[in-house]
């Protein structure tokens, strides 16, 4: 008999950025298929999810992909029950209005790669810093890049998984990376962007570096890392209108403390006005402007108002699902 290696993945309780865990299942004659995946449990006193004297948690599987490294291996994505089989509190994705997978999410995950024998991002000097940013984005060659072979095996391994990879750039500082995904449905892109970050931070064990996600972990003239989230719905890819756009962006403008509350922790370090950021007080939107809250792509407006729109404040650290939860909420406020 064959045996499957199923990687169990999962976000724990640790607050107030929830970090990835898994461990791995040997399945006989296993299908591939969802919905033989079974439930299965963990400690979740070891992941601030449980108590030790009633410590059991469930892993209720929702998607499953080809995993590249292993052979006859499957990641599954799983959310968090707790024993009594009602989601955990800290499973956000069960909270997400969206079971029409009506909205489209497109994220835009910056990350730095660190180097573990220096702690500092890759391309930075010991005891000093390299030139100003402004030559790295979208660099060629070793004199302005860091990391391409790392950047380009993440991206193998994400397309061999089936995820729906769009794209990589190095971005505005030395070591640090962007890459792009898109999905037909909030769950499912928040599924494709942590099995993207599980393959990025297991890719780190092999190379010796680190992944990180702090969206302000250079002090000084840098930009941080965001997580910018381009959204739609039907409305949004069919109106039309103008004055629809500008009624739903306006729907995000009193709800501005709901949404920095779950775009990720120490976001206002990266927020602060300057470096292509809104202030993390403020909120603002408008036509190609990077330096709004919101941005309203340039193609939607030549394309007649059919579109979408782009939320530039998530942080690199905030979590899709409570991203795409909020924005649900407040686009469908609008009630349009």
């Amino acid at each position: 008999m064959s045996k499957a290696k199923l990687e169990y993945i999962w976000l724990d309780g640790h607050q107030p950025t929830q970090e990835l865990r898994s461990k791995t299942k040997i399945e006989e004659d296993f299908s591939g298929k969802l919905e033989d995946c079974k439930l299965w449990s963990f400690d979740g006193s070891s992941t601030e999810q449980a108590v030790g004297g009633s410590s059991d948690c469930l892993l209720k599987p929702v998607s499953i992909y080809p995993d590249p490294a292993r052979e006859n291996g499957w990641l599954v994505m799983s959310e968090v029950l707790s024993a009594d089989g009602t989601p955990h509190p800290s499973n956000a994705r069960a909270k997400i209005d969206d079971d029409d997978n009506d909205f489209w999410f497109g994220f835009e995950q910056e990350y730095f790669l660190m180097d573990n024998e220096t702690d500092l991002p890759l391309g930075f000097p010991r005891g000093g810093f390299p030139g100003p940013q402004g030559k790295y984005y979208c660099s060629v060659g070793g004199r302005y890049t860091w990391g391409r072979d790392f950047v380009e095996e993440h991206a193998d391994l994400c397309i061999a998984a089936g995820l729906n990879f769009e794209g990589i750039n190095q971005e505005v500082a030395p070591g640090q990376w962007e890459f792009q995904l898109f999905a037909k449905g909030a769950k499912k892109a928040g599924d494709e962007i942590w099995i993207a970050r599980y393959l990025l931070n297991r890719l780190t064990e092999s190379y010796g570096y680190y992944i990180e996600l702090h969206p302000k972990p250079v002090k000084g003239d840098w930009n941080g890392s965001g997580m910018h989230a381009n959204f739609s719905n039907t409305t949004l890819r069919t109106c039309g209108s103008k004055e629809i756009y500008e009624k739903i962006c306006e729907a995000f403008r009193p709800l501005t403390d709901e949404h920095i509350g779950v775009y990720g922790a120490y976001n206002d370090e990266r927020l602060t006005g300057l470096h292509e950021t809104a202030h993390v007080s403020d909120f603002s939107y408008g036509v190609s402007d990077r330096g709004a809250s919101i941005r309203i792509p340039i193609i939607t407006v030549e394309n007649g108002w059919k579109g979408w729109l782009e939320d530039r404040r998530p942080a690199s650290n905030g979590d899709p699902y409570k991203i795409a939860g909020r924005i649900i909420q407040t686009v469908k406020s609008a009630k349009i």
